[in-house]
Parts: structure tokens; sequence; C-alpha cells
């Protein structure tokens, strides 16, 4: 049985995840930055190898689609001349860390990415295939809403501290303790069975009754949190949004003839480093309230094989119809795989319609069961409560 078959596992290069397109192949920034000849190399890969569509995902991460098993091989050996390729998957796995997108030119936040990556590297540590961790070290944290597990932040006087997900103090560290610290957050995680099964989470773990070790603890309070990024020009950049999360190659190929590196975030937005004007592409969000910025969907049929119904041309129809405070998620199953957490909307495909879930998750009790696809788009209203 090859890797690719295997259940369970977030996807990955090394170890990749079959879909109803082919594999799904995905790729982890180091440093969570592309230059401009890589983002041009993996423009090109995803052409000659997939499908030639890519997704970028709630992890900052991008992921090839309609890979064949051929194919991958190939892509590989891609991967590897533009130094995207990690030494083996179990590395890959724990490679797993989110960086604010809004670091600056000597500050602390590639050098910490860079260590933290090197470290876990070097580490034996056996963790469940979605723990990670953020480098949110910015003098306002832009990732608190993000899934990590461990924590790099900063205290509102600008100290570095280390805060396990789940509490509301962290361990004030100097520059050169934050990562042996980080690490060590992890080990006793495992070591306290945090990890069970291959599964677990830190924030789950802590509110179950497990308690951090002394040298763990610490006093500091983290900063203050960022008001949500949306498209438009930072001082780091241009920031676009990716309509549902997924662009063909040929956009990603003209973001780097701009010849900007890439920032990559967990919202669906990349950043287009120094550039100081919002580009055109088509296929690229550039306004700041977007209805599309407000809908989640996830690959849906055919790409996905796990899915009962076309995700996103729903996702796409409806989006106009949304309130400016209204957030919708159109999931192709009871998974969830795009978004885990609530949404104000959540549309689950079945084998009988669409379940319709307000203000939960797809995991939660559906309020209307068996909806039409065509109803829905010529009754929006049903979602919010009418009639």
């Amino acid at each position: 049985m090859s890797a690719a078959s295997v259940k369970g596992w977030c996807p990955g290069a090394l170890r990749p995840m079959q879909s109803g397109d082919g594999l799904v192949v995905r790729v982890r920034p180091f440093g969570g930055r592309l230059d401009a000849a890589q983002t041009a190399g993996l423009a090109y890969l995803a052409e000659r190898h997939g499908n030639g569509l890519i997704d970028v995902t709630s992890r900052a991460n991008l992921q090839i689609r309609g890979v064949s098993d051929t194919g991958h091989r190939l892509l590989l050996d891609g991967l590897a001349q533009l130094t995207l390729l990690d030494p083996d998957a179990d590395t890959e796995s724990r490679r797993n860390i989110l960086v604010t997108p809004f670091w600056r030119d000597g500050d602390e936040t590639q050098a910490l990415a860079a260590e933290l990556e090197e470290a876990l590297a070097g580490s034996a540590l056996e963790l469940p295939s979605k723990f990670g961790f953020a480098i949110d070290d910015g003098r306002s944290r832009v990732l608190a809403g993000n899934s990590a597990d461990v924590r790099i932040e900063r205290d509102p006087s600008g100290g570095l501290l280390v805060r396990a997900d789940g509490a509301r103090l962290g361990r004030s560290v100097a520059h050169g303790e934050a990562v042996s610290t980080a690490l060590a957050c992890a080990s006793w995680f495992v070591a306290s069975g945090g990890a069970k099964g291959g599964r677990g989470r830190m924030a789950t773990h802590l509110a179950a009754g497990a308690e951090l070790p002394g040298a763990l603890r610490g006093e500091a309070e983290a900063a203050s949190i960022m008001a949500a990024a949306r498209p438009g020009l930072y001082p780091q950049g241009a920031m676009l949004g990716v309509a549902f999360g997924q662009m063909p190659h040929g956009t990603l190929n003209r973001l780097a003839g701009c010849g900007h590196a890439l920032r990559m975030t967990p919202w669906r937005m990349v950043l287009s480093e120094g550039k100081r004007t919002m580009p055109t592409t088509a296929g690229l969000i550039t306004e700041a309230y977007d209805p599309a910025l407000r809908v989640i969907a996830c690959s849906g049929a055919p790409r996905c094989r796990e899915a009962h119904a076309d995700t996103r041309a729903l996702a796409a129809a409806l989006a106009p119809n949304l309130g400016a405070a209204e957030r919708l998620h159109v999931s192709g199953c009871a998974k969830g795989c795009a978004h885990s957490g609530a949404a104000a909307i959540t549309l689950v495909a079945t084998d009988a319609g669409f379940d319709l879930v307000r203000g939960g998750s797809t995991r939660d009790e559906p309020i209307l069961r068996g909806l039409d696809r065509d109803d829905i788009v010529s009754n929006p209203s049903i979602l919010l409560g009418g009639h």
C-alpha cells in the first residue's frame, strides 16, 4: 500500500493524499515564504505534473492537485530543485509552522522560524499530524484565531514569550530560549498523554485537566490582537485574497512574474512582498470587503471523492446574497476539512441534499435537512431564517 492511500494524514509532498482528481501534494514553504523563482517553479510543476489547480490552505501551505502516481516522483524532483522538500516524511509532518506575514527585515521572525525548523528536523518527537506551532511575534498578534498548539508571541512591552495554546499566560523567554521552550512544551504534551492514536491538541489537553509543569508556566500576558487582515496595501506589501482558496497555475505564474516574493497566510490570502500597487489579475480578490471573503468552501465534487456536491459553484452563487456580518461555510461532506469551527451559516452536502446548520459547524445538529441546491440559490433567505 502506498503512502498516498493512507487515511488520516494531513497531506504533504512526500506523503500525498488521494482525492477525486488525483493526488493532493502539499508544499510547506520554509519560513512561510516563497521567492519569485520558487513561485514560478511551483506554477510550472502544477501545470506539468498536476491538473493546474493550486490550493491555498488554512495552514498557510500550497497544494498541487491532480497529480498522478507517475507524476508524483517527477514533481518531487522539481520540489527538491526548488529547495522546497524535506529529507523525509516524518520531518515534513513535524514542520507544521504558521509564521506571521507582517514581519519586517531585521526583526526576529525569520530567524526564529529557521531555528524552529532546524530543531524540529533534529527532533524525534512523534507529534499528532495536526499539531502545530505559530510564530506570531509582532507587536500585535495576528494568528490568535488560527490553529496552533504552541505559540511564540510577545508581551505588551515587546518581550518574547512561549504560550501553550489554551493557557491564558505564557512564559517570558530570551530570544535564545524561545525555540527550546517551544519544543519542551511539545515534549511535555506527548509525555503527559496529550497524543493518542496520532491525534490530540494542546488546548483540549489542558481543558481536560492536564497541568503544565512549573518550568513551562509563566505570568506573561500576550500582546493585543490585531484586526483581521483584509486585501489591501500594507507596509510589507499587497495582501491578495484567493477566491475559495484555489487558483489556476497561470495566476500563480503571473504573481511570480511581478518579481516579488510571496508570504503565505492561513487566511486564504497571500502577501506579495514589497508590492506597492494592487494587481488586476483575474481570480484574485483585491477589495477589502468582497463578499467572497465571507464564504468558505472545500474542494467539493468532483475534485474530492468524499464530497456529495460541487461546493464552490454553490458558494459563488450565494456569496452576493450574504449580509456584511454573515459567514457561510459550504462543505462537501460532514468532515468539514476547509473549516473546522463554527460559522453563522453552514451547509453540509449529503446524498439527500444539503443540511443547514446555523451558528455551528459541520458536527452540529442541522435545523433543516435535505435542501435542494436550486431551491437554496433561488431562495437564499432560507439560510437566514426567511421563507
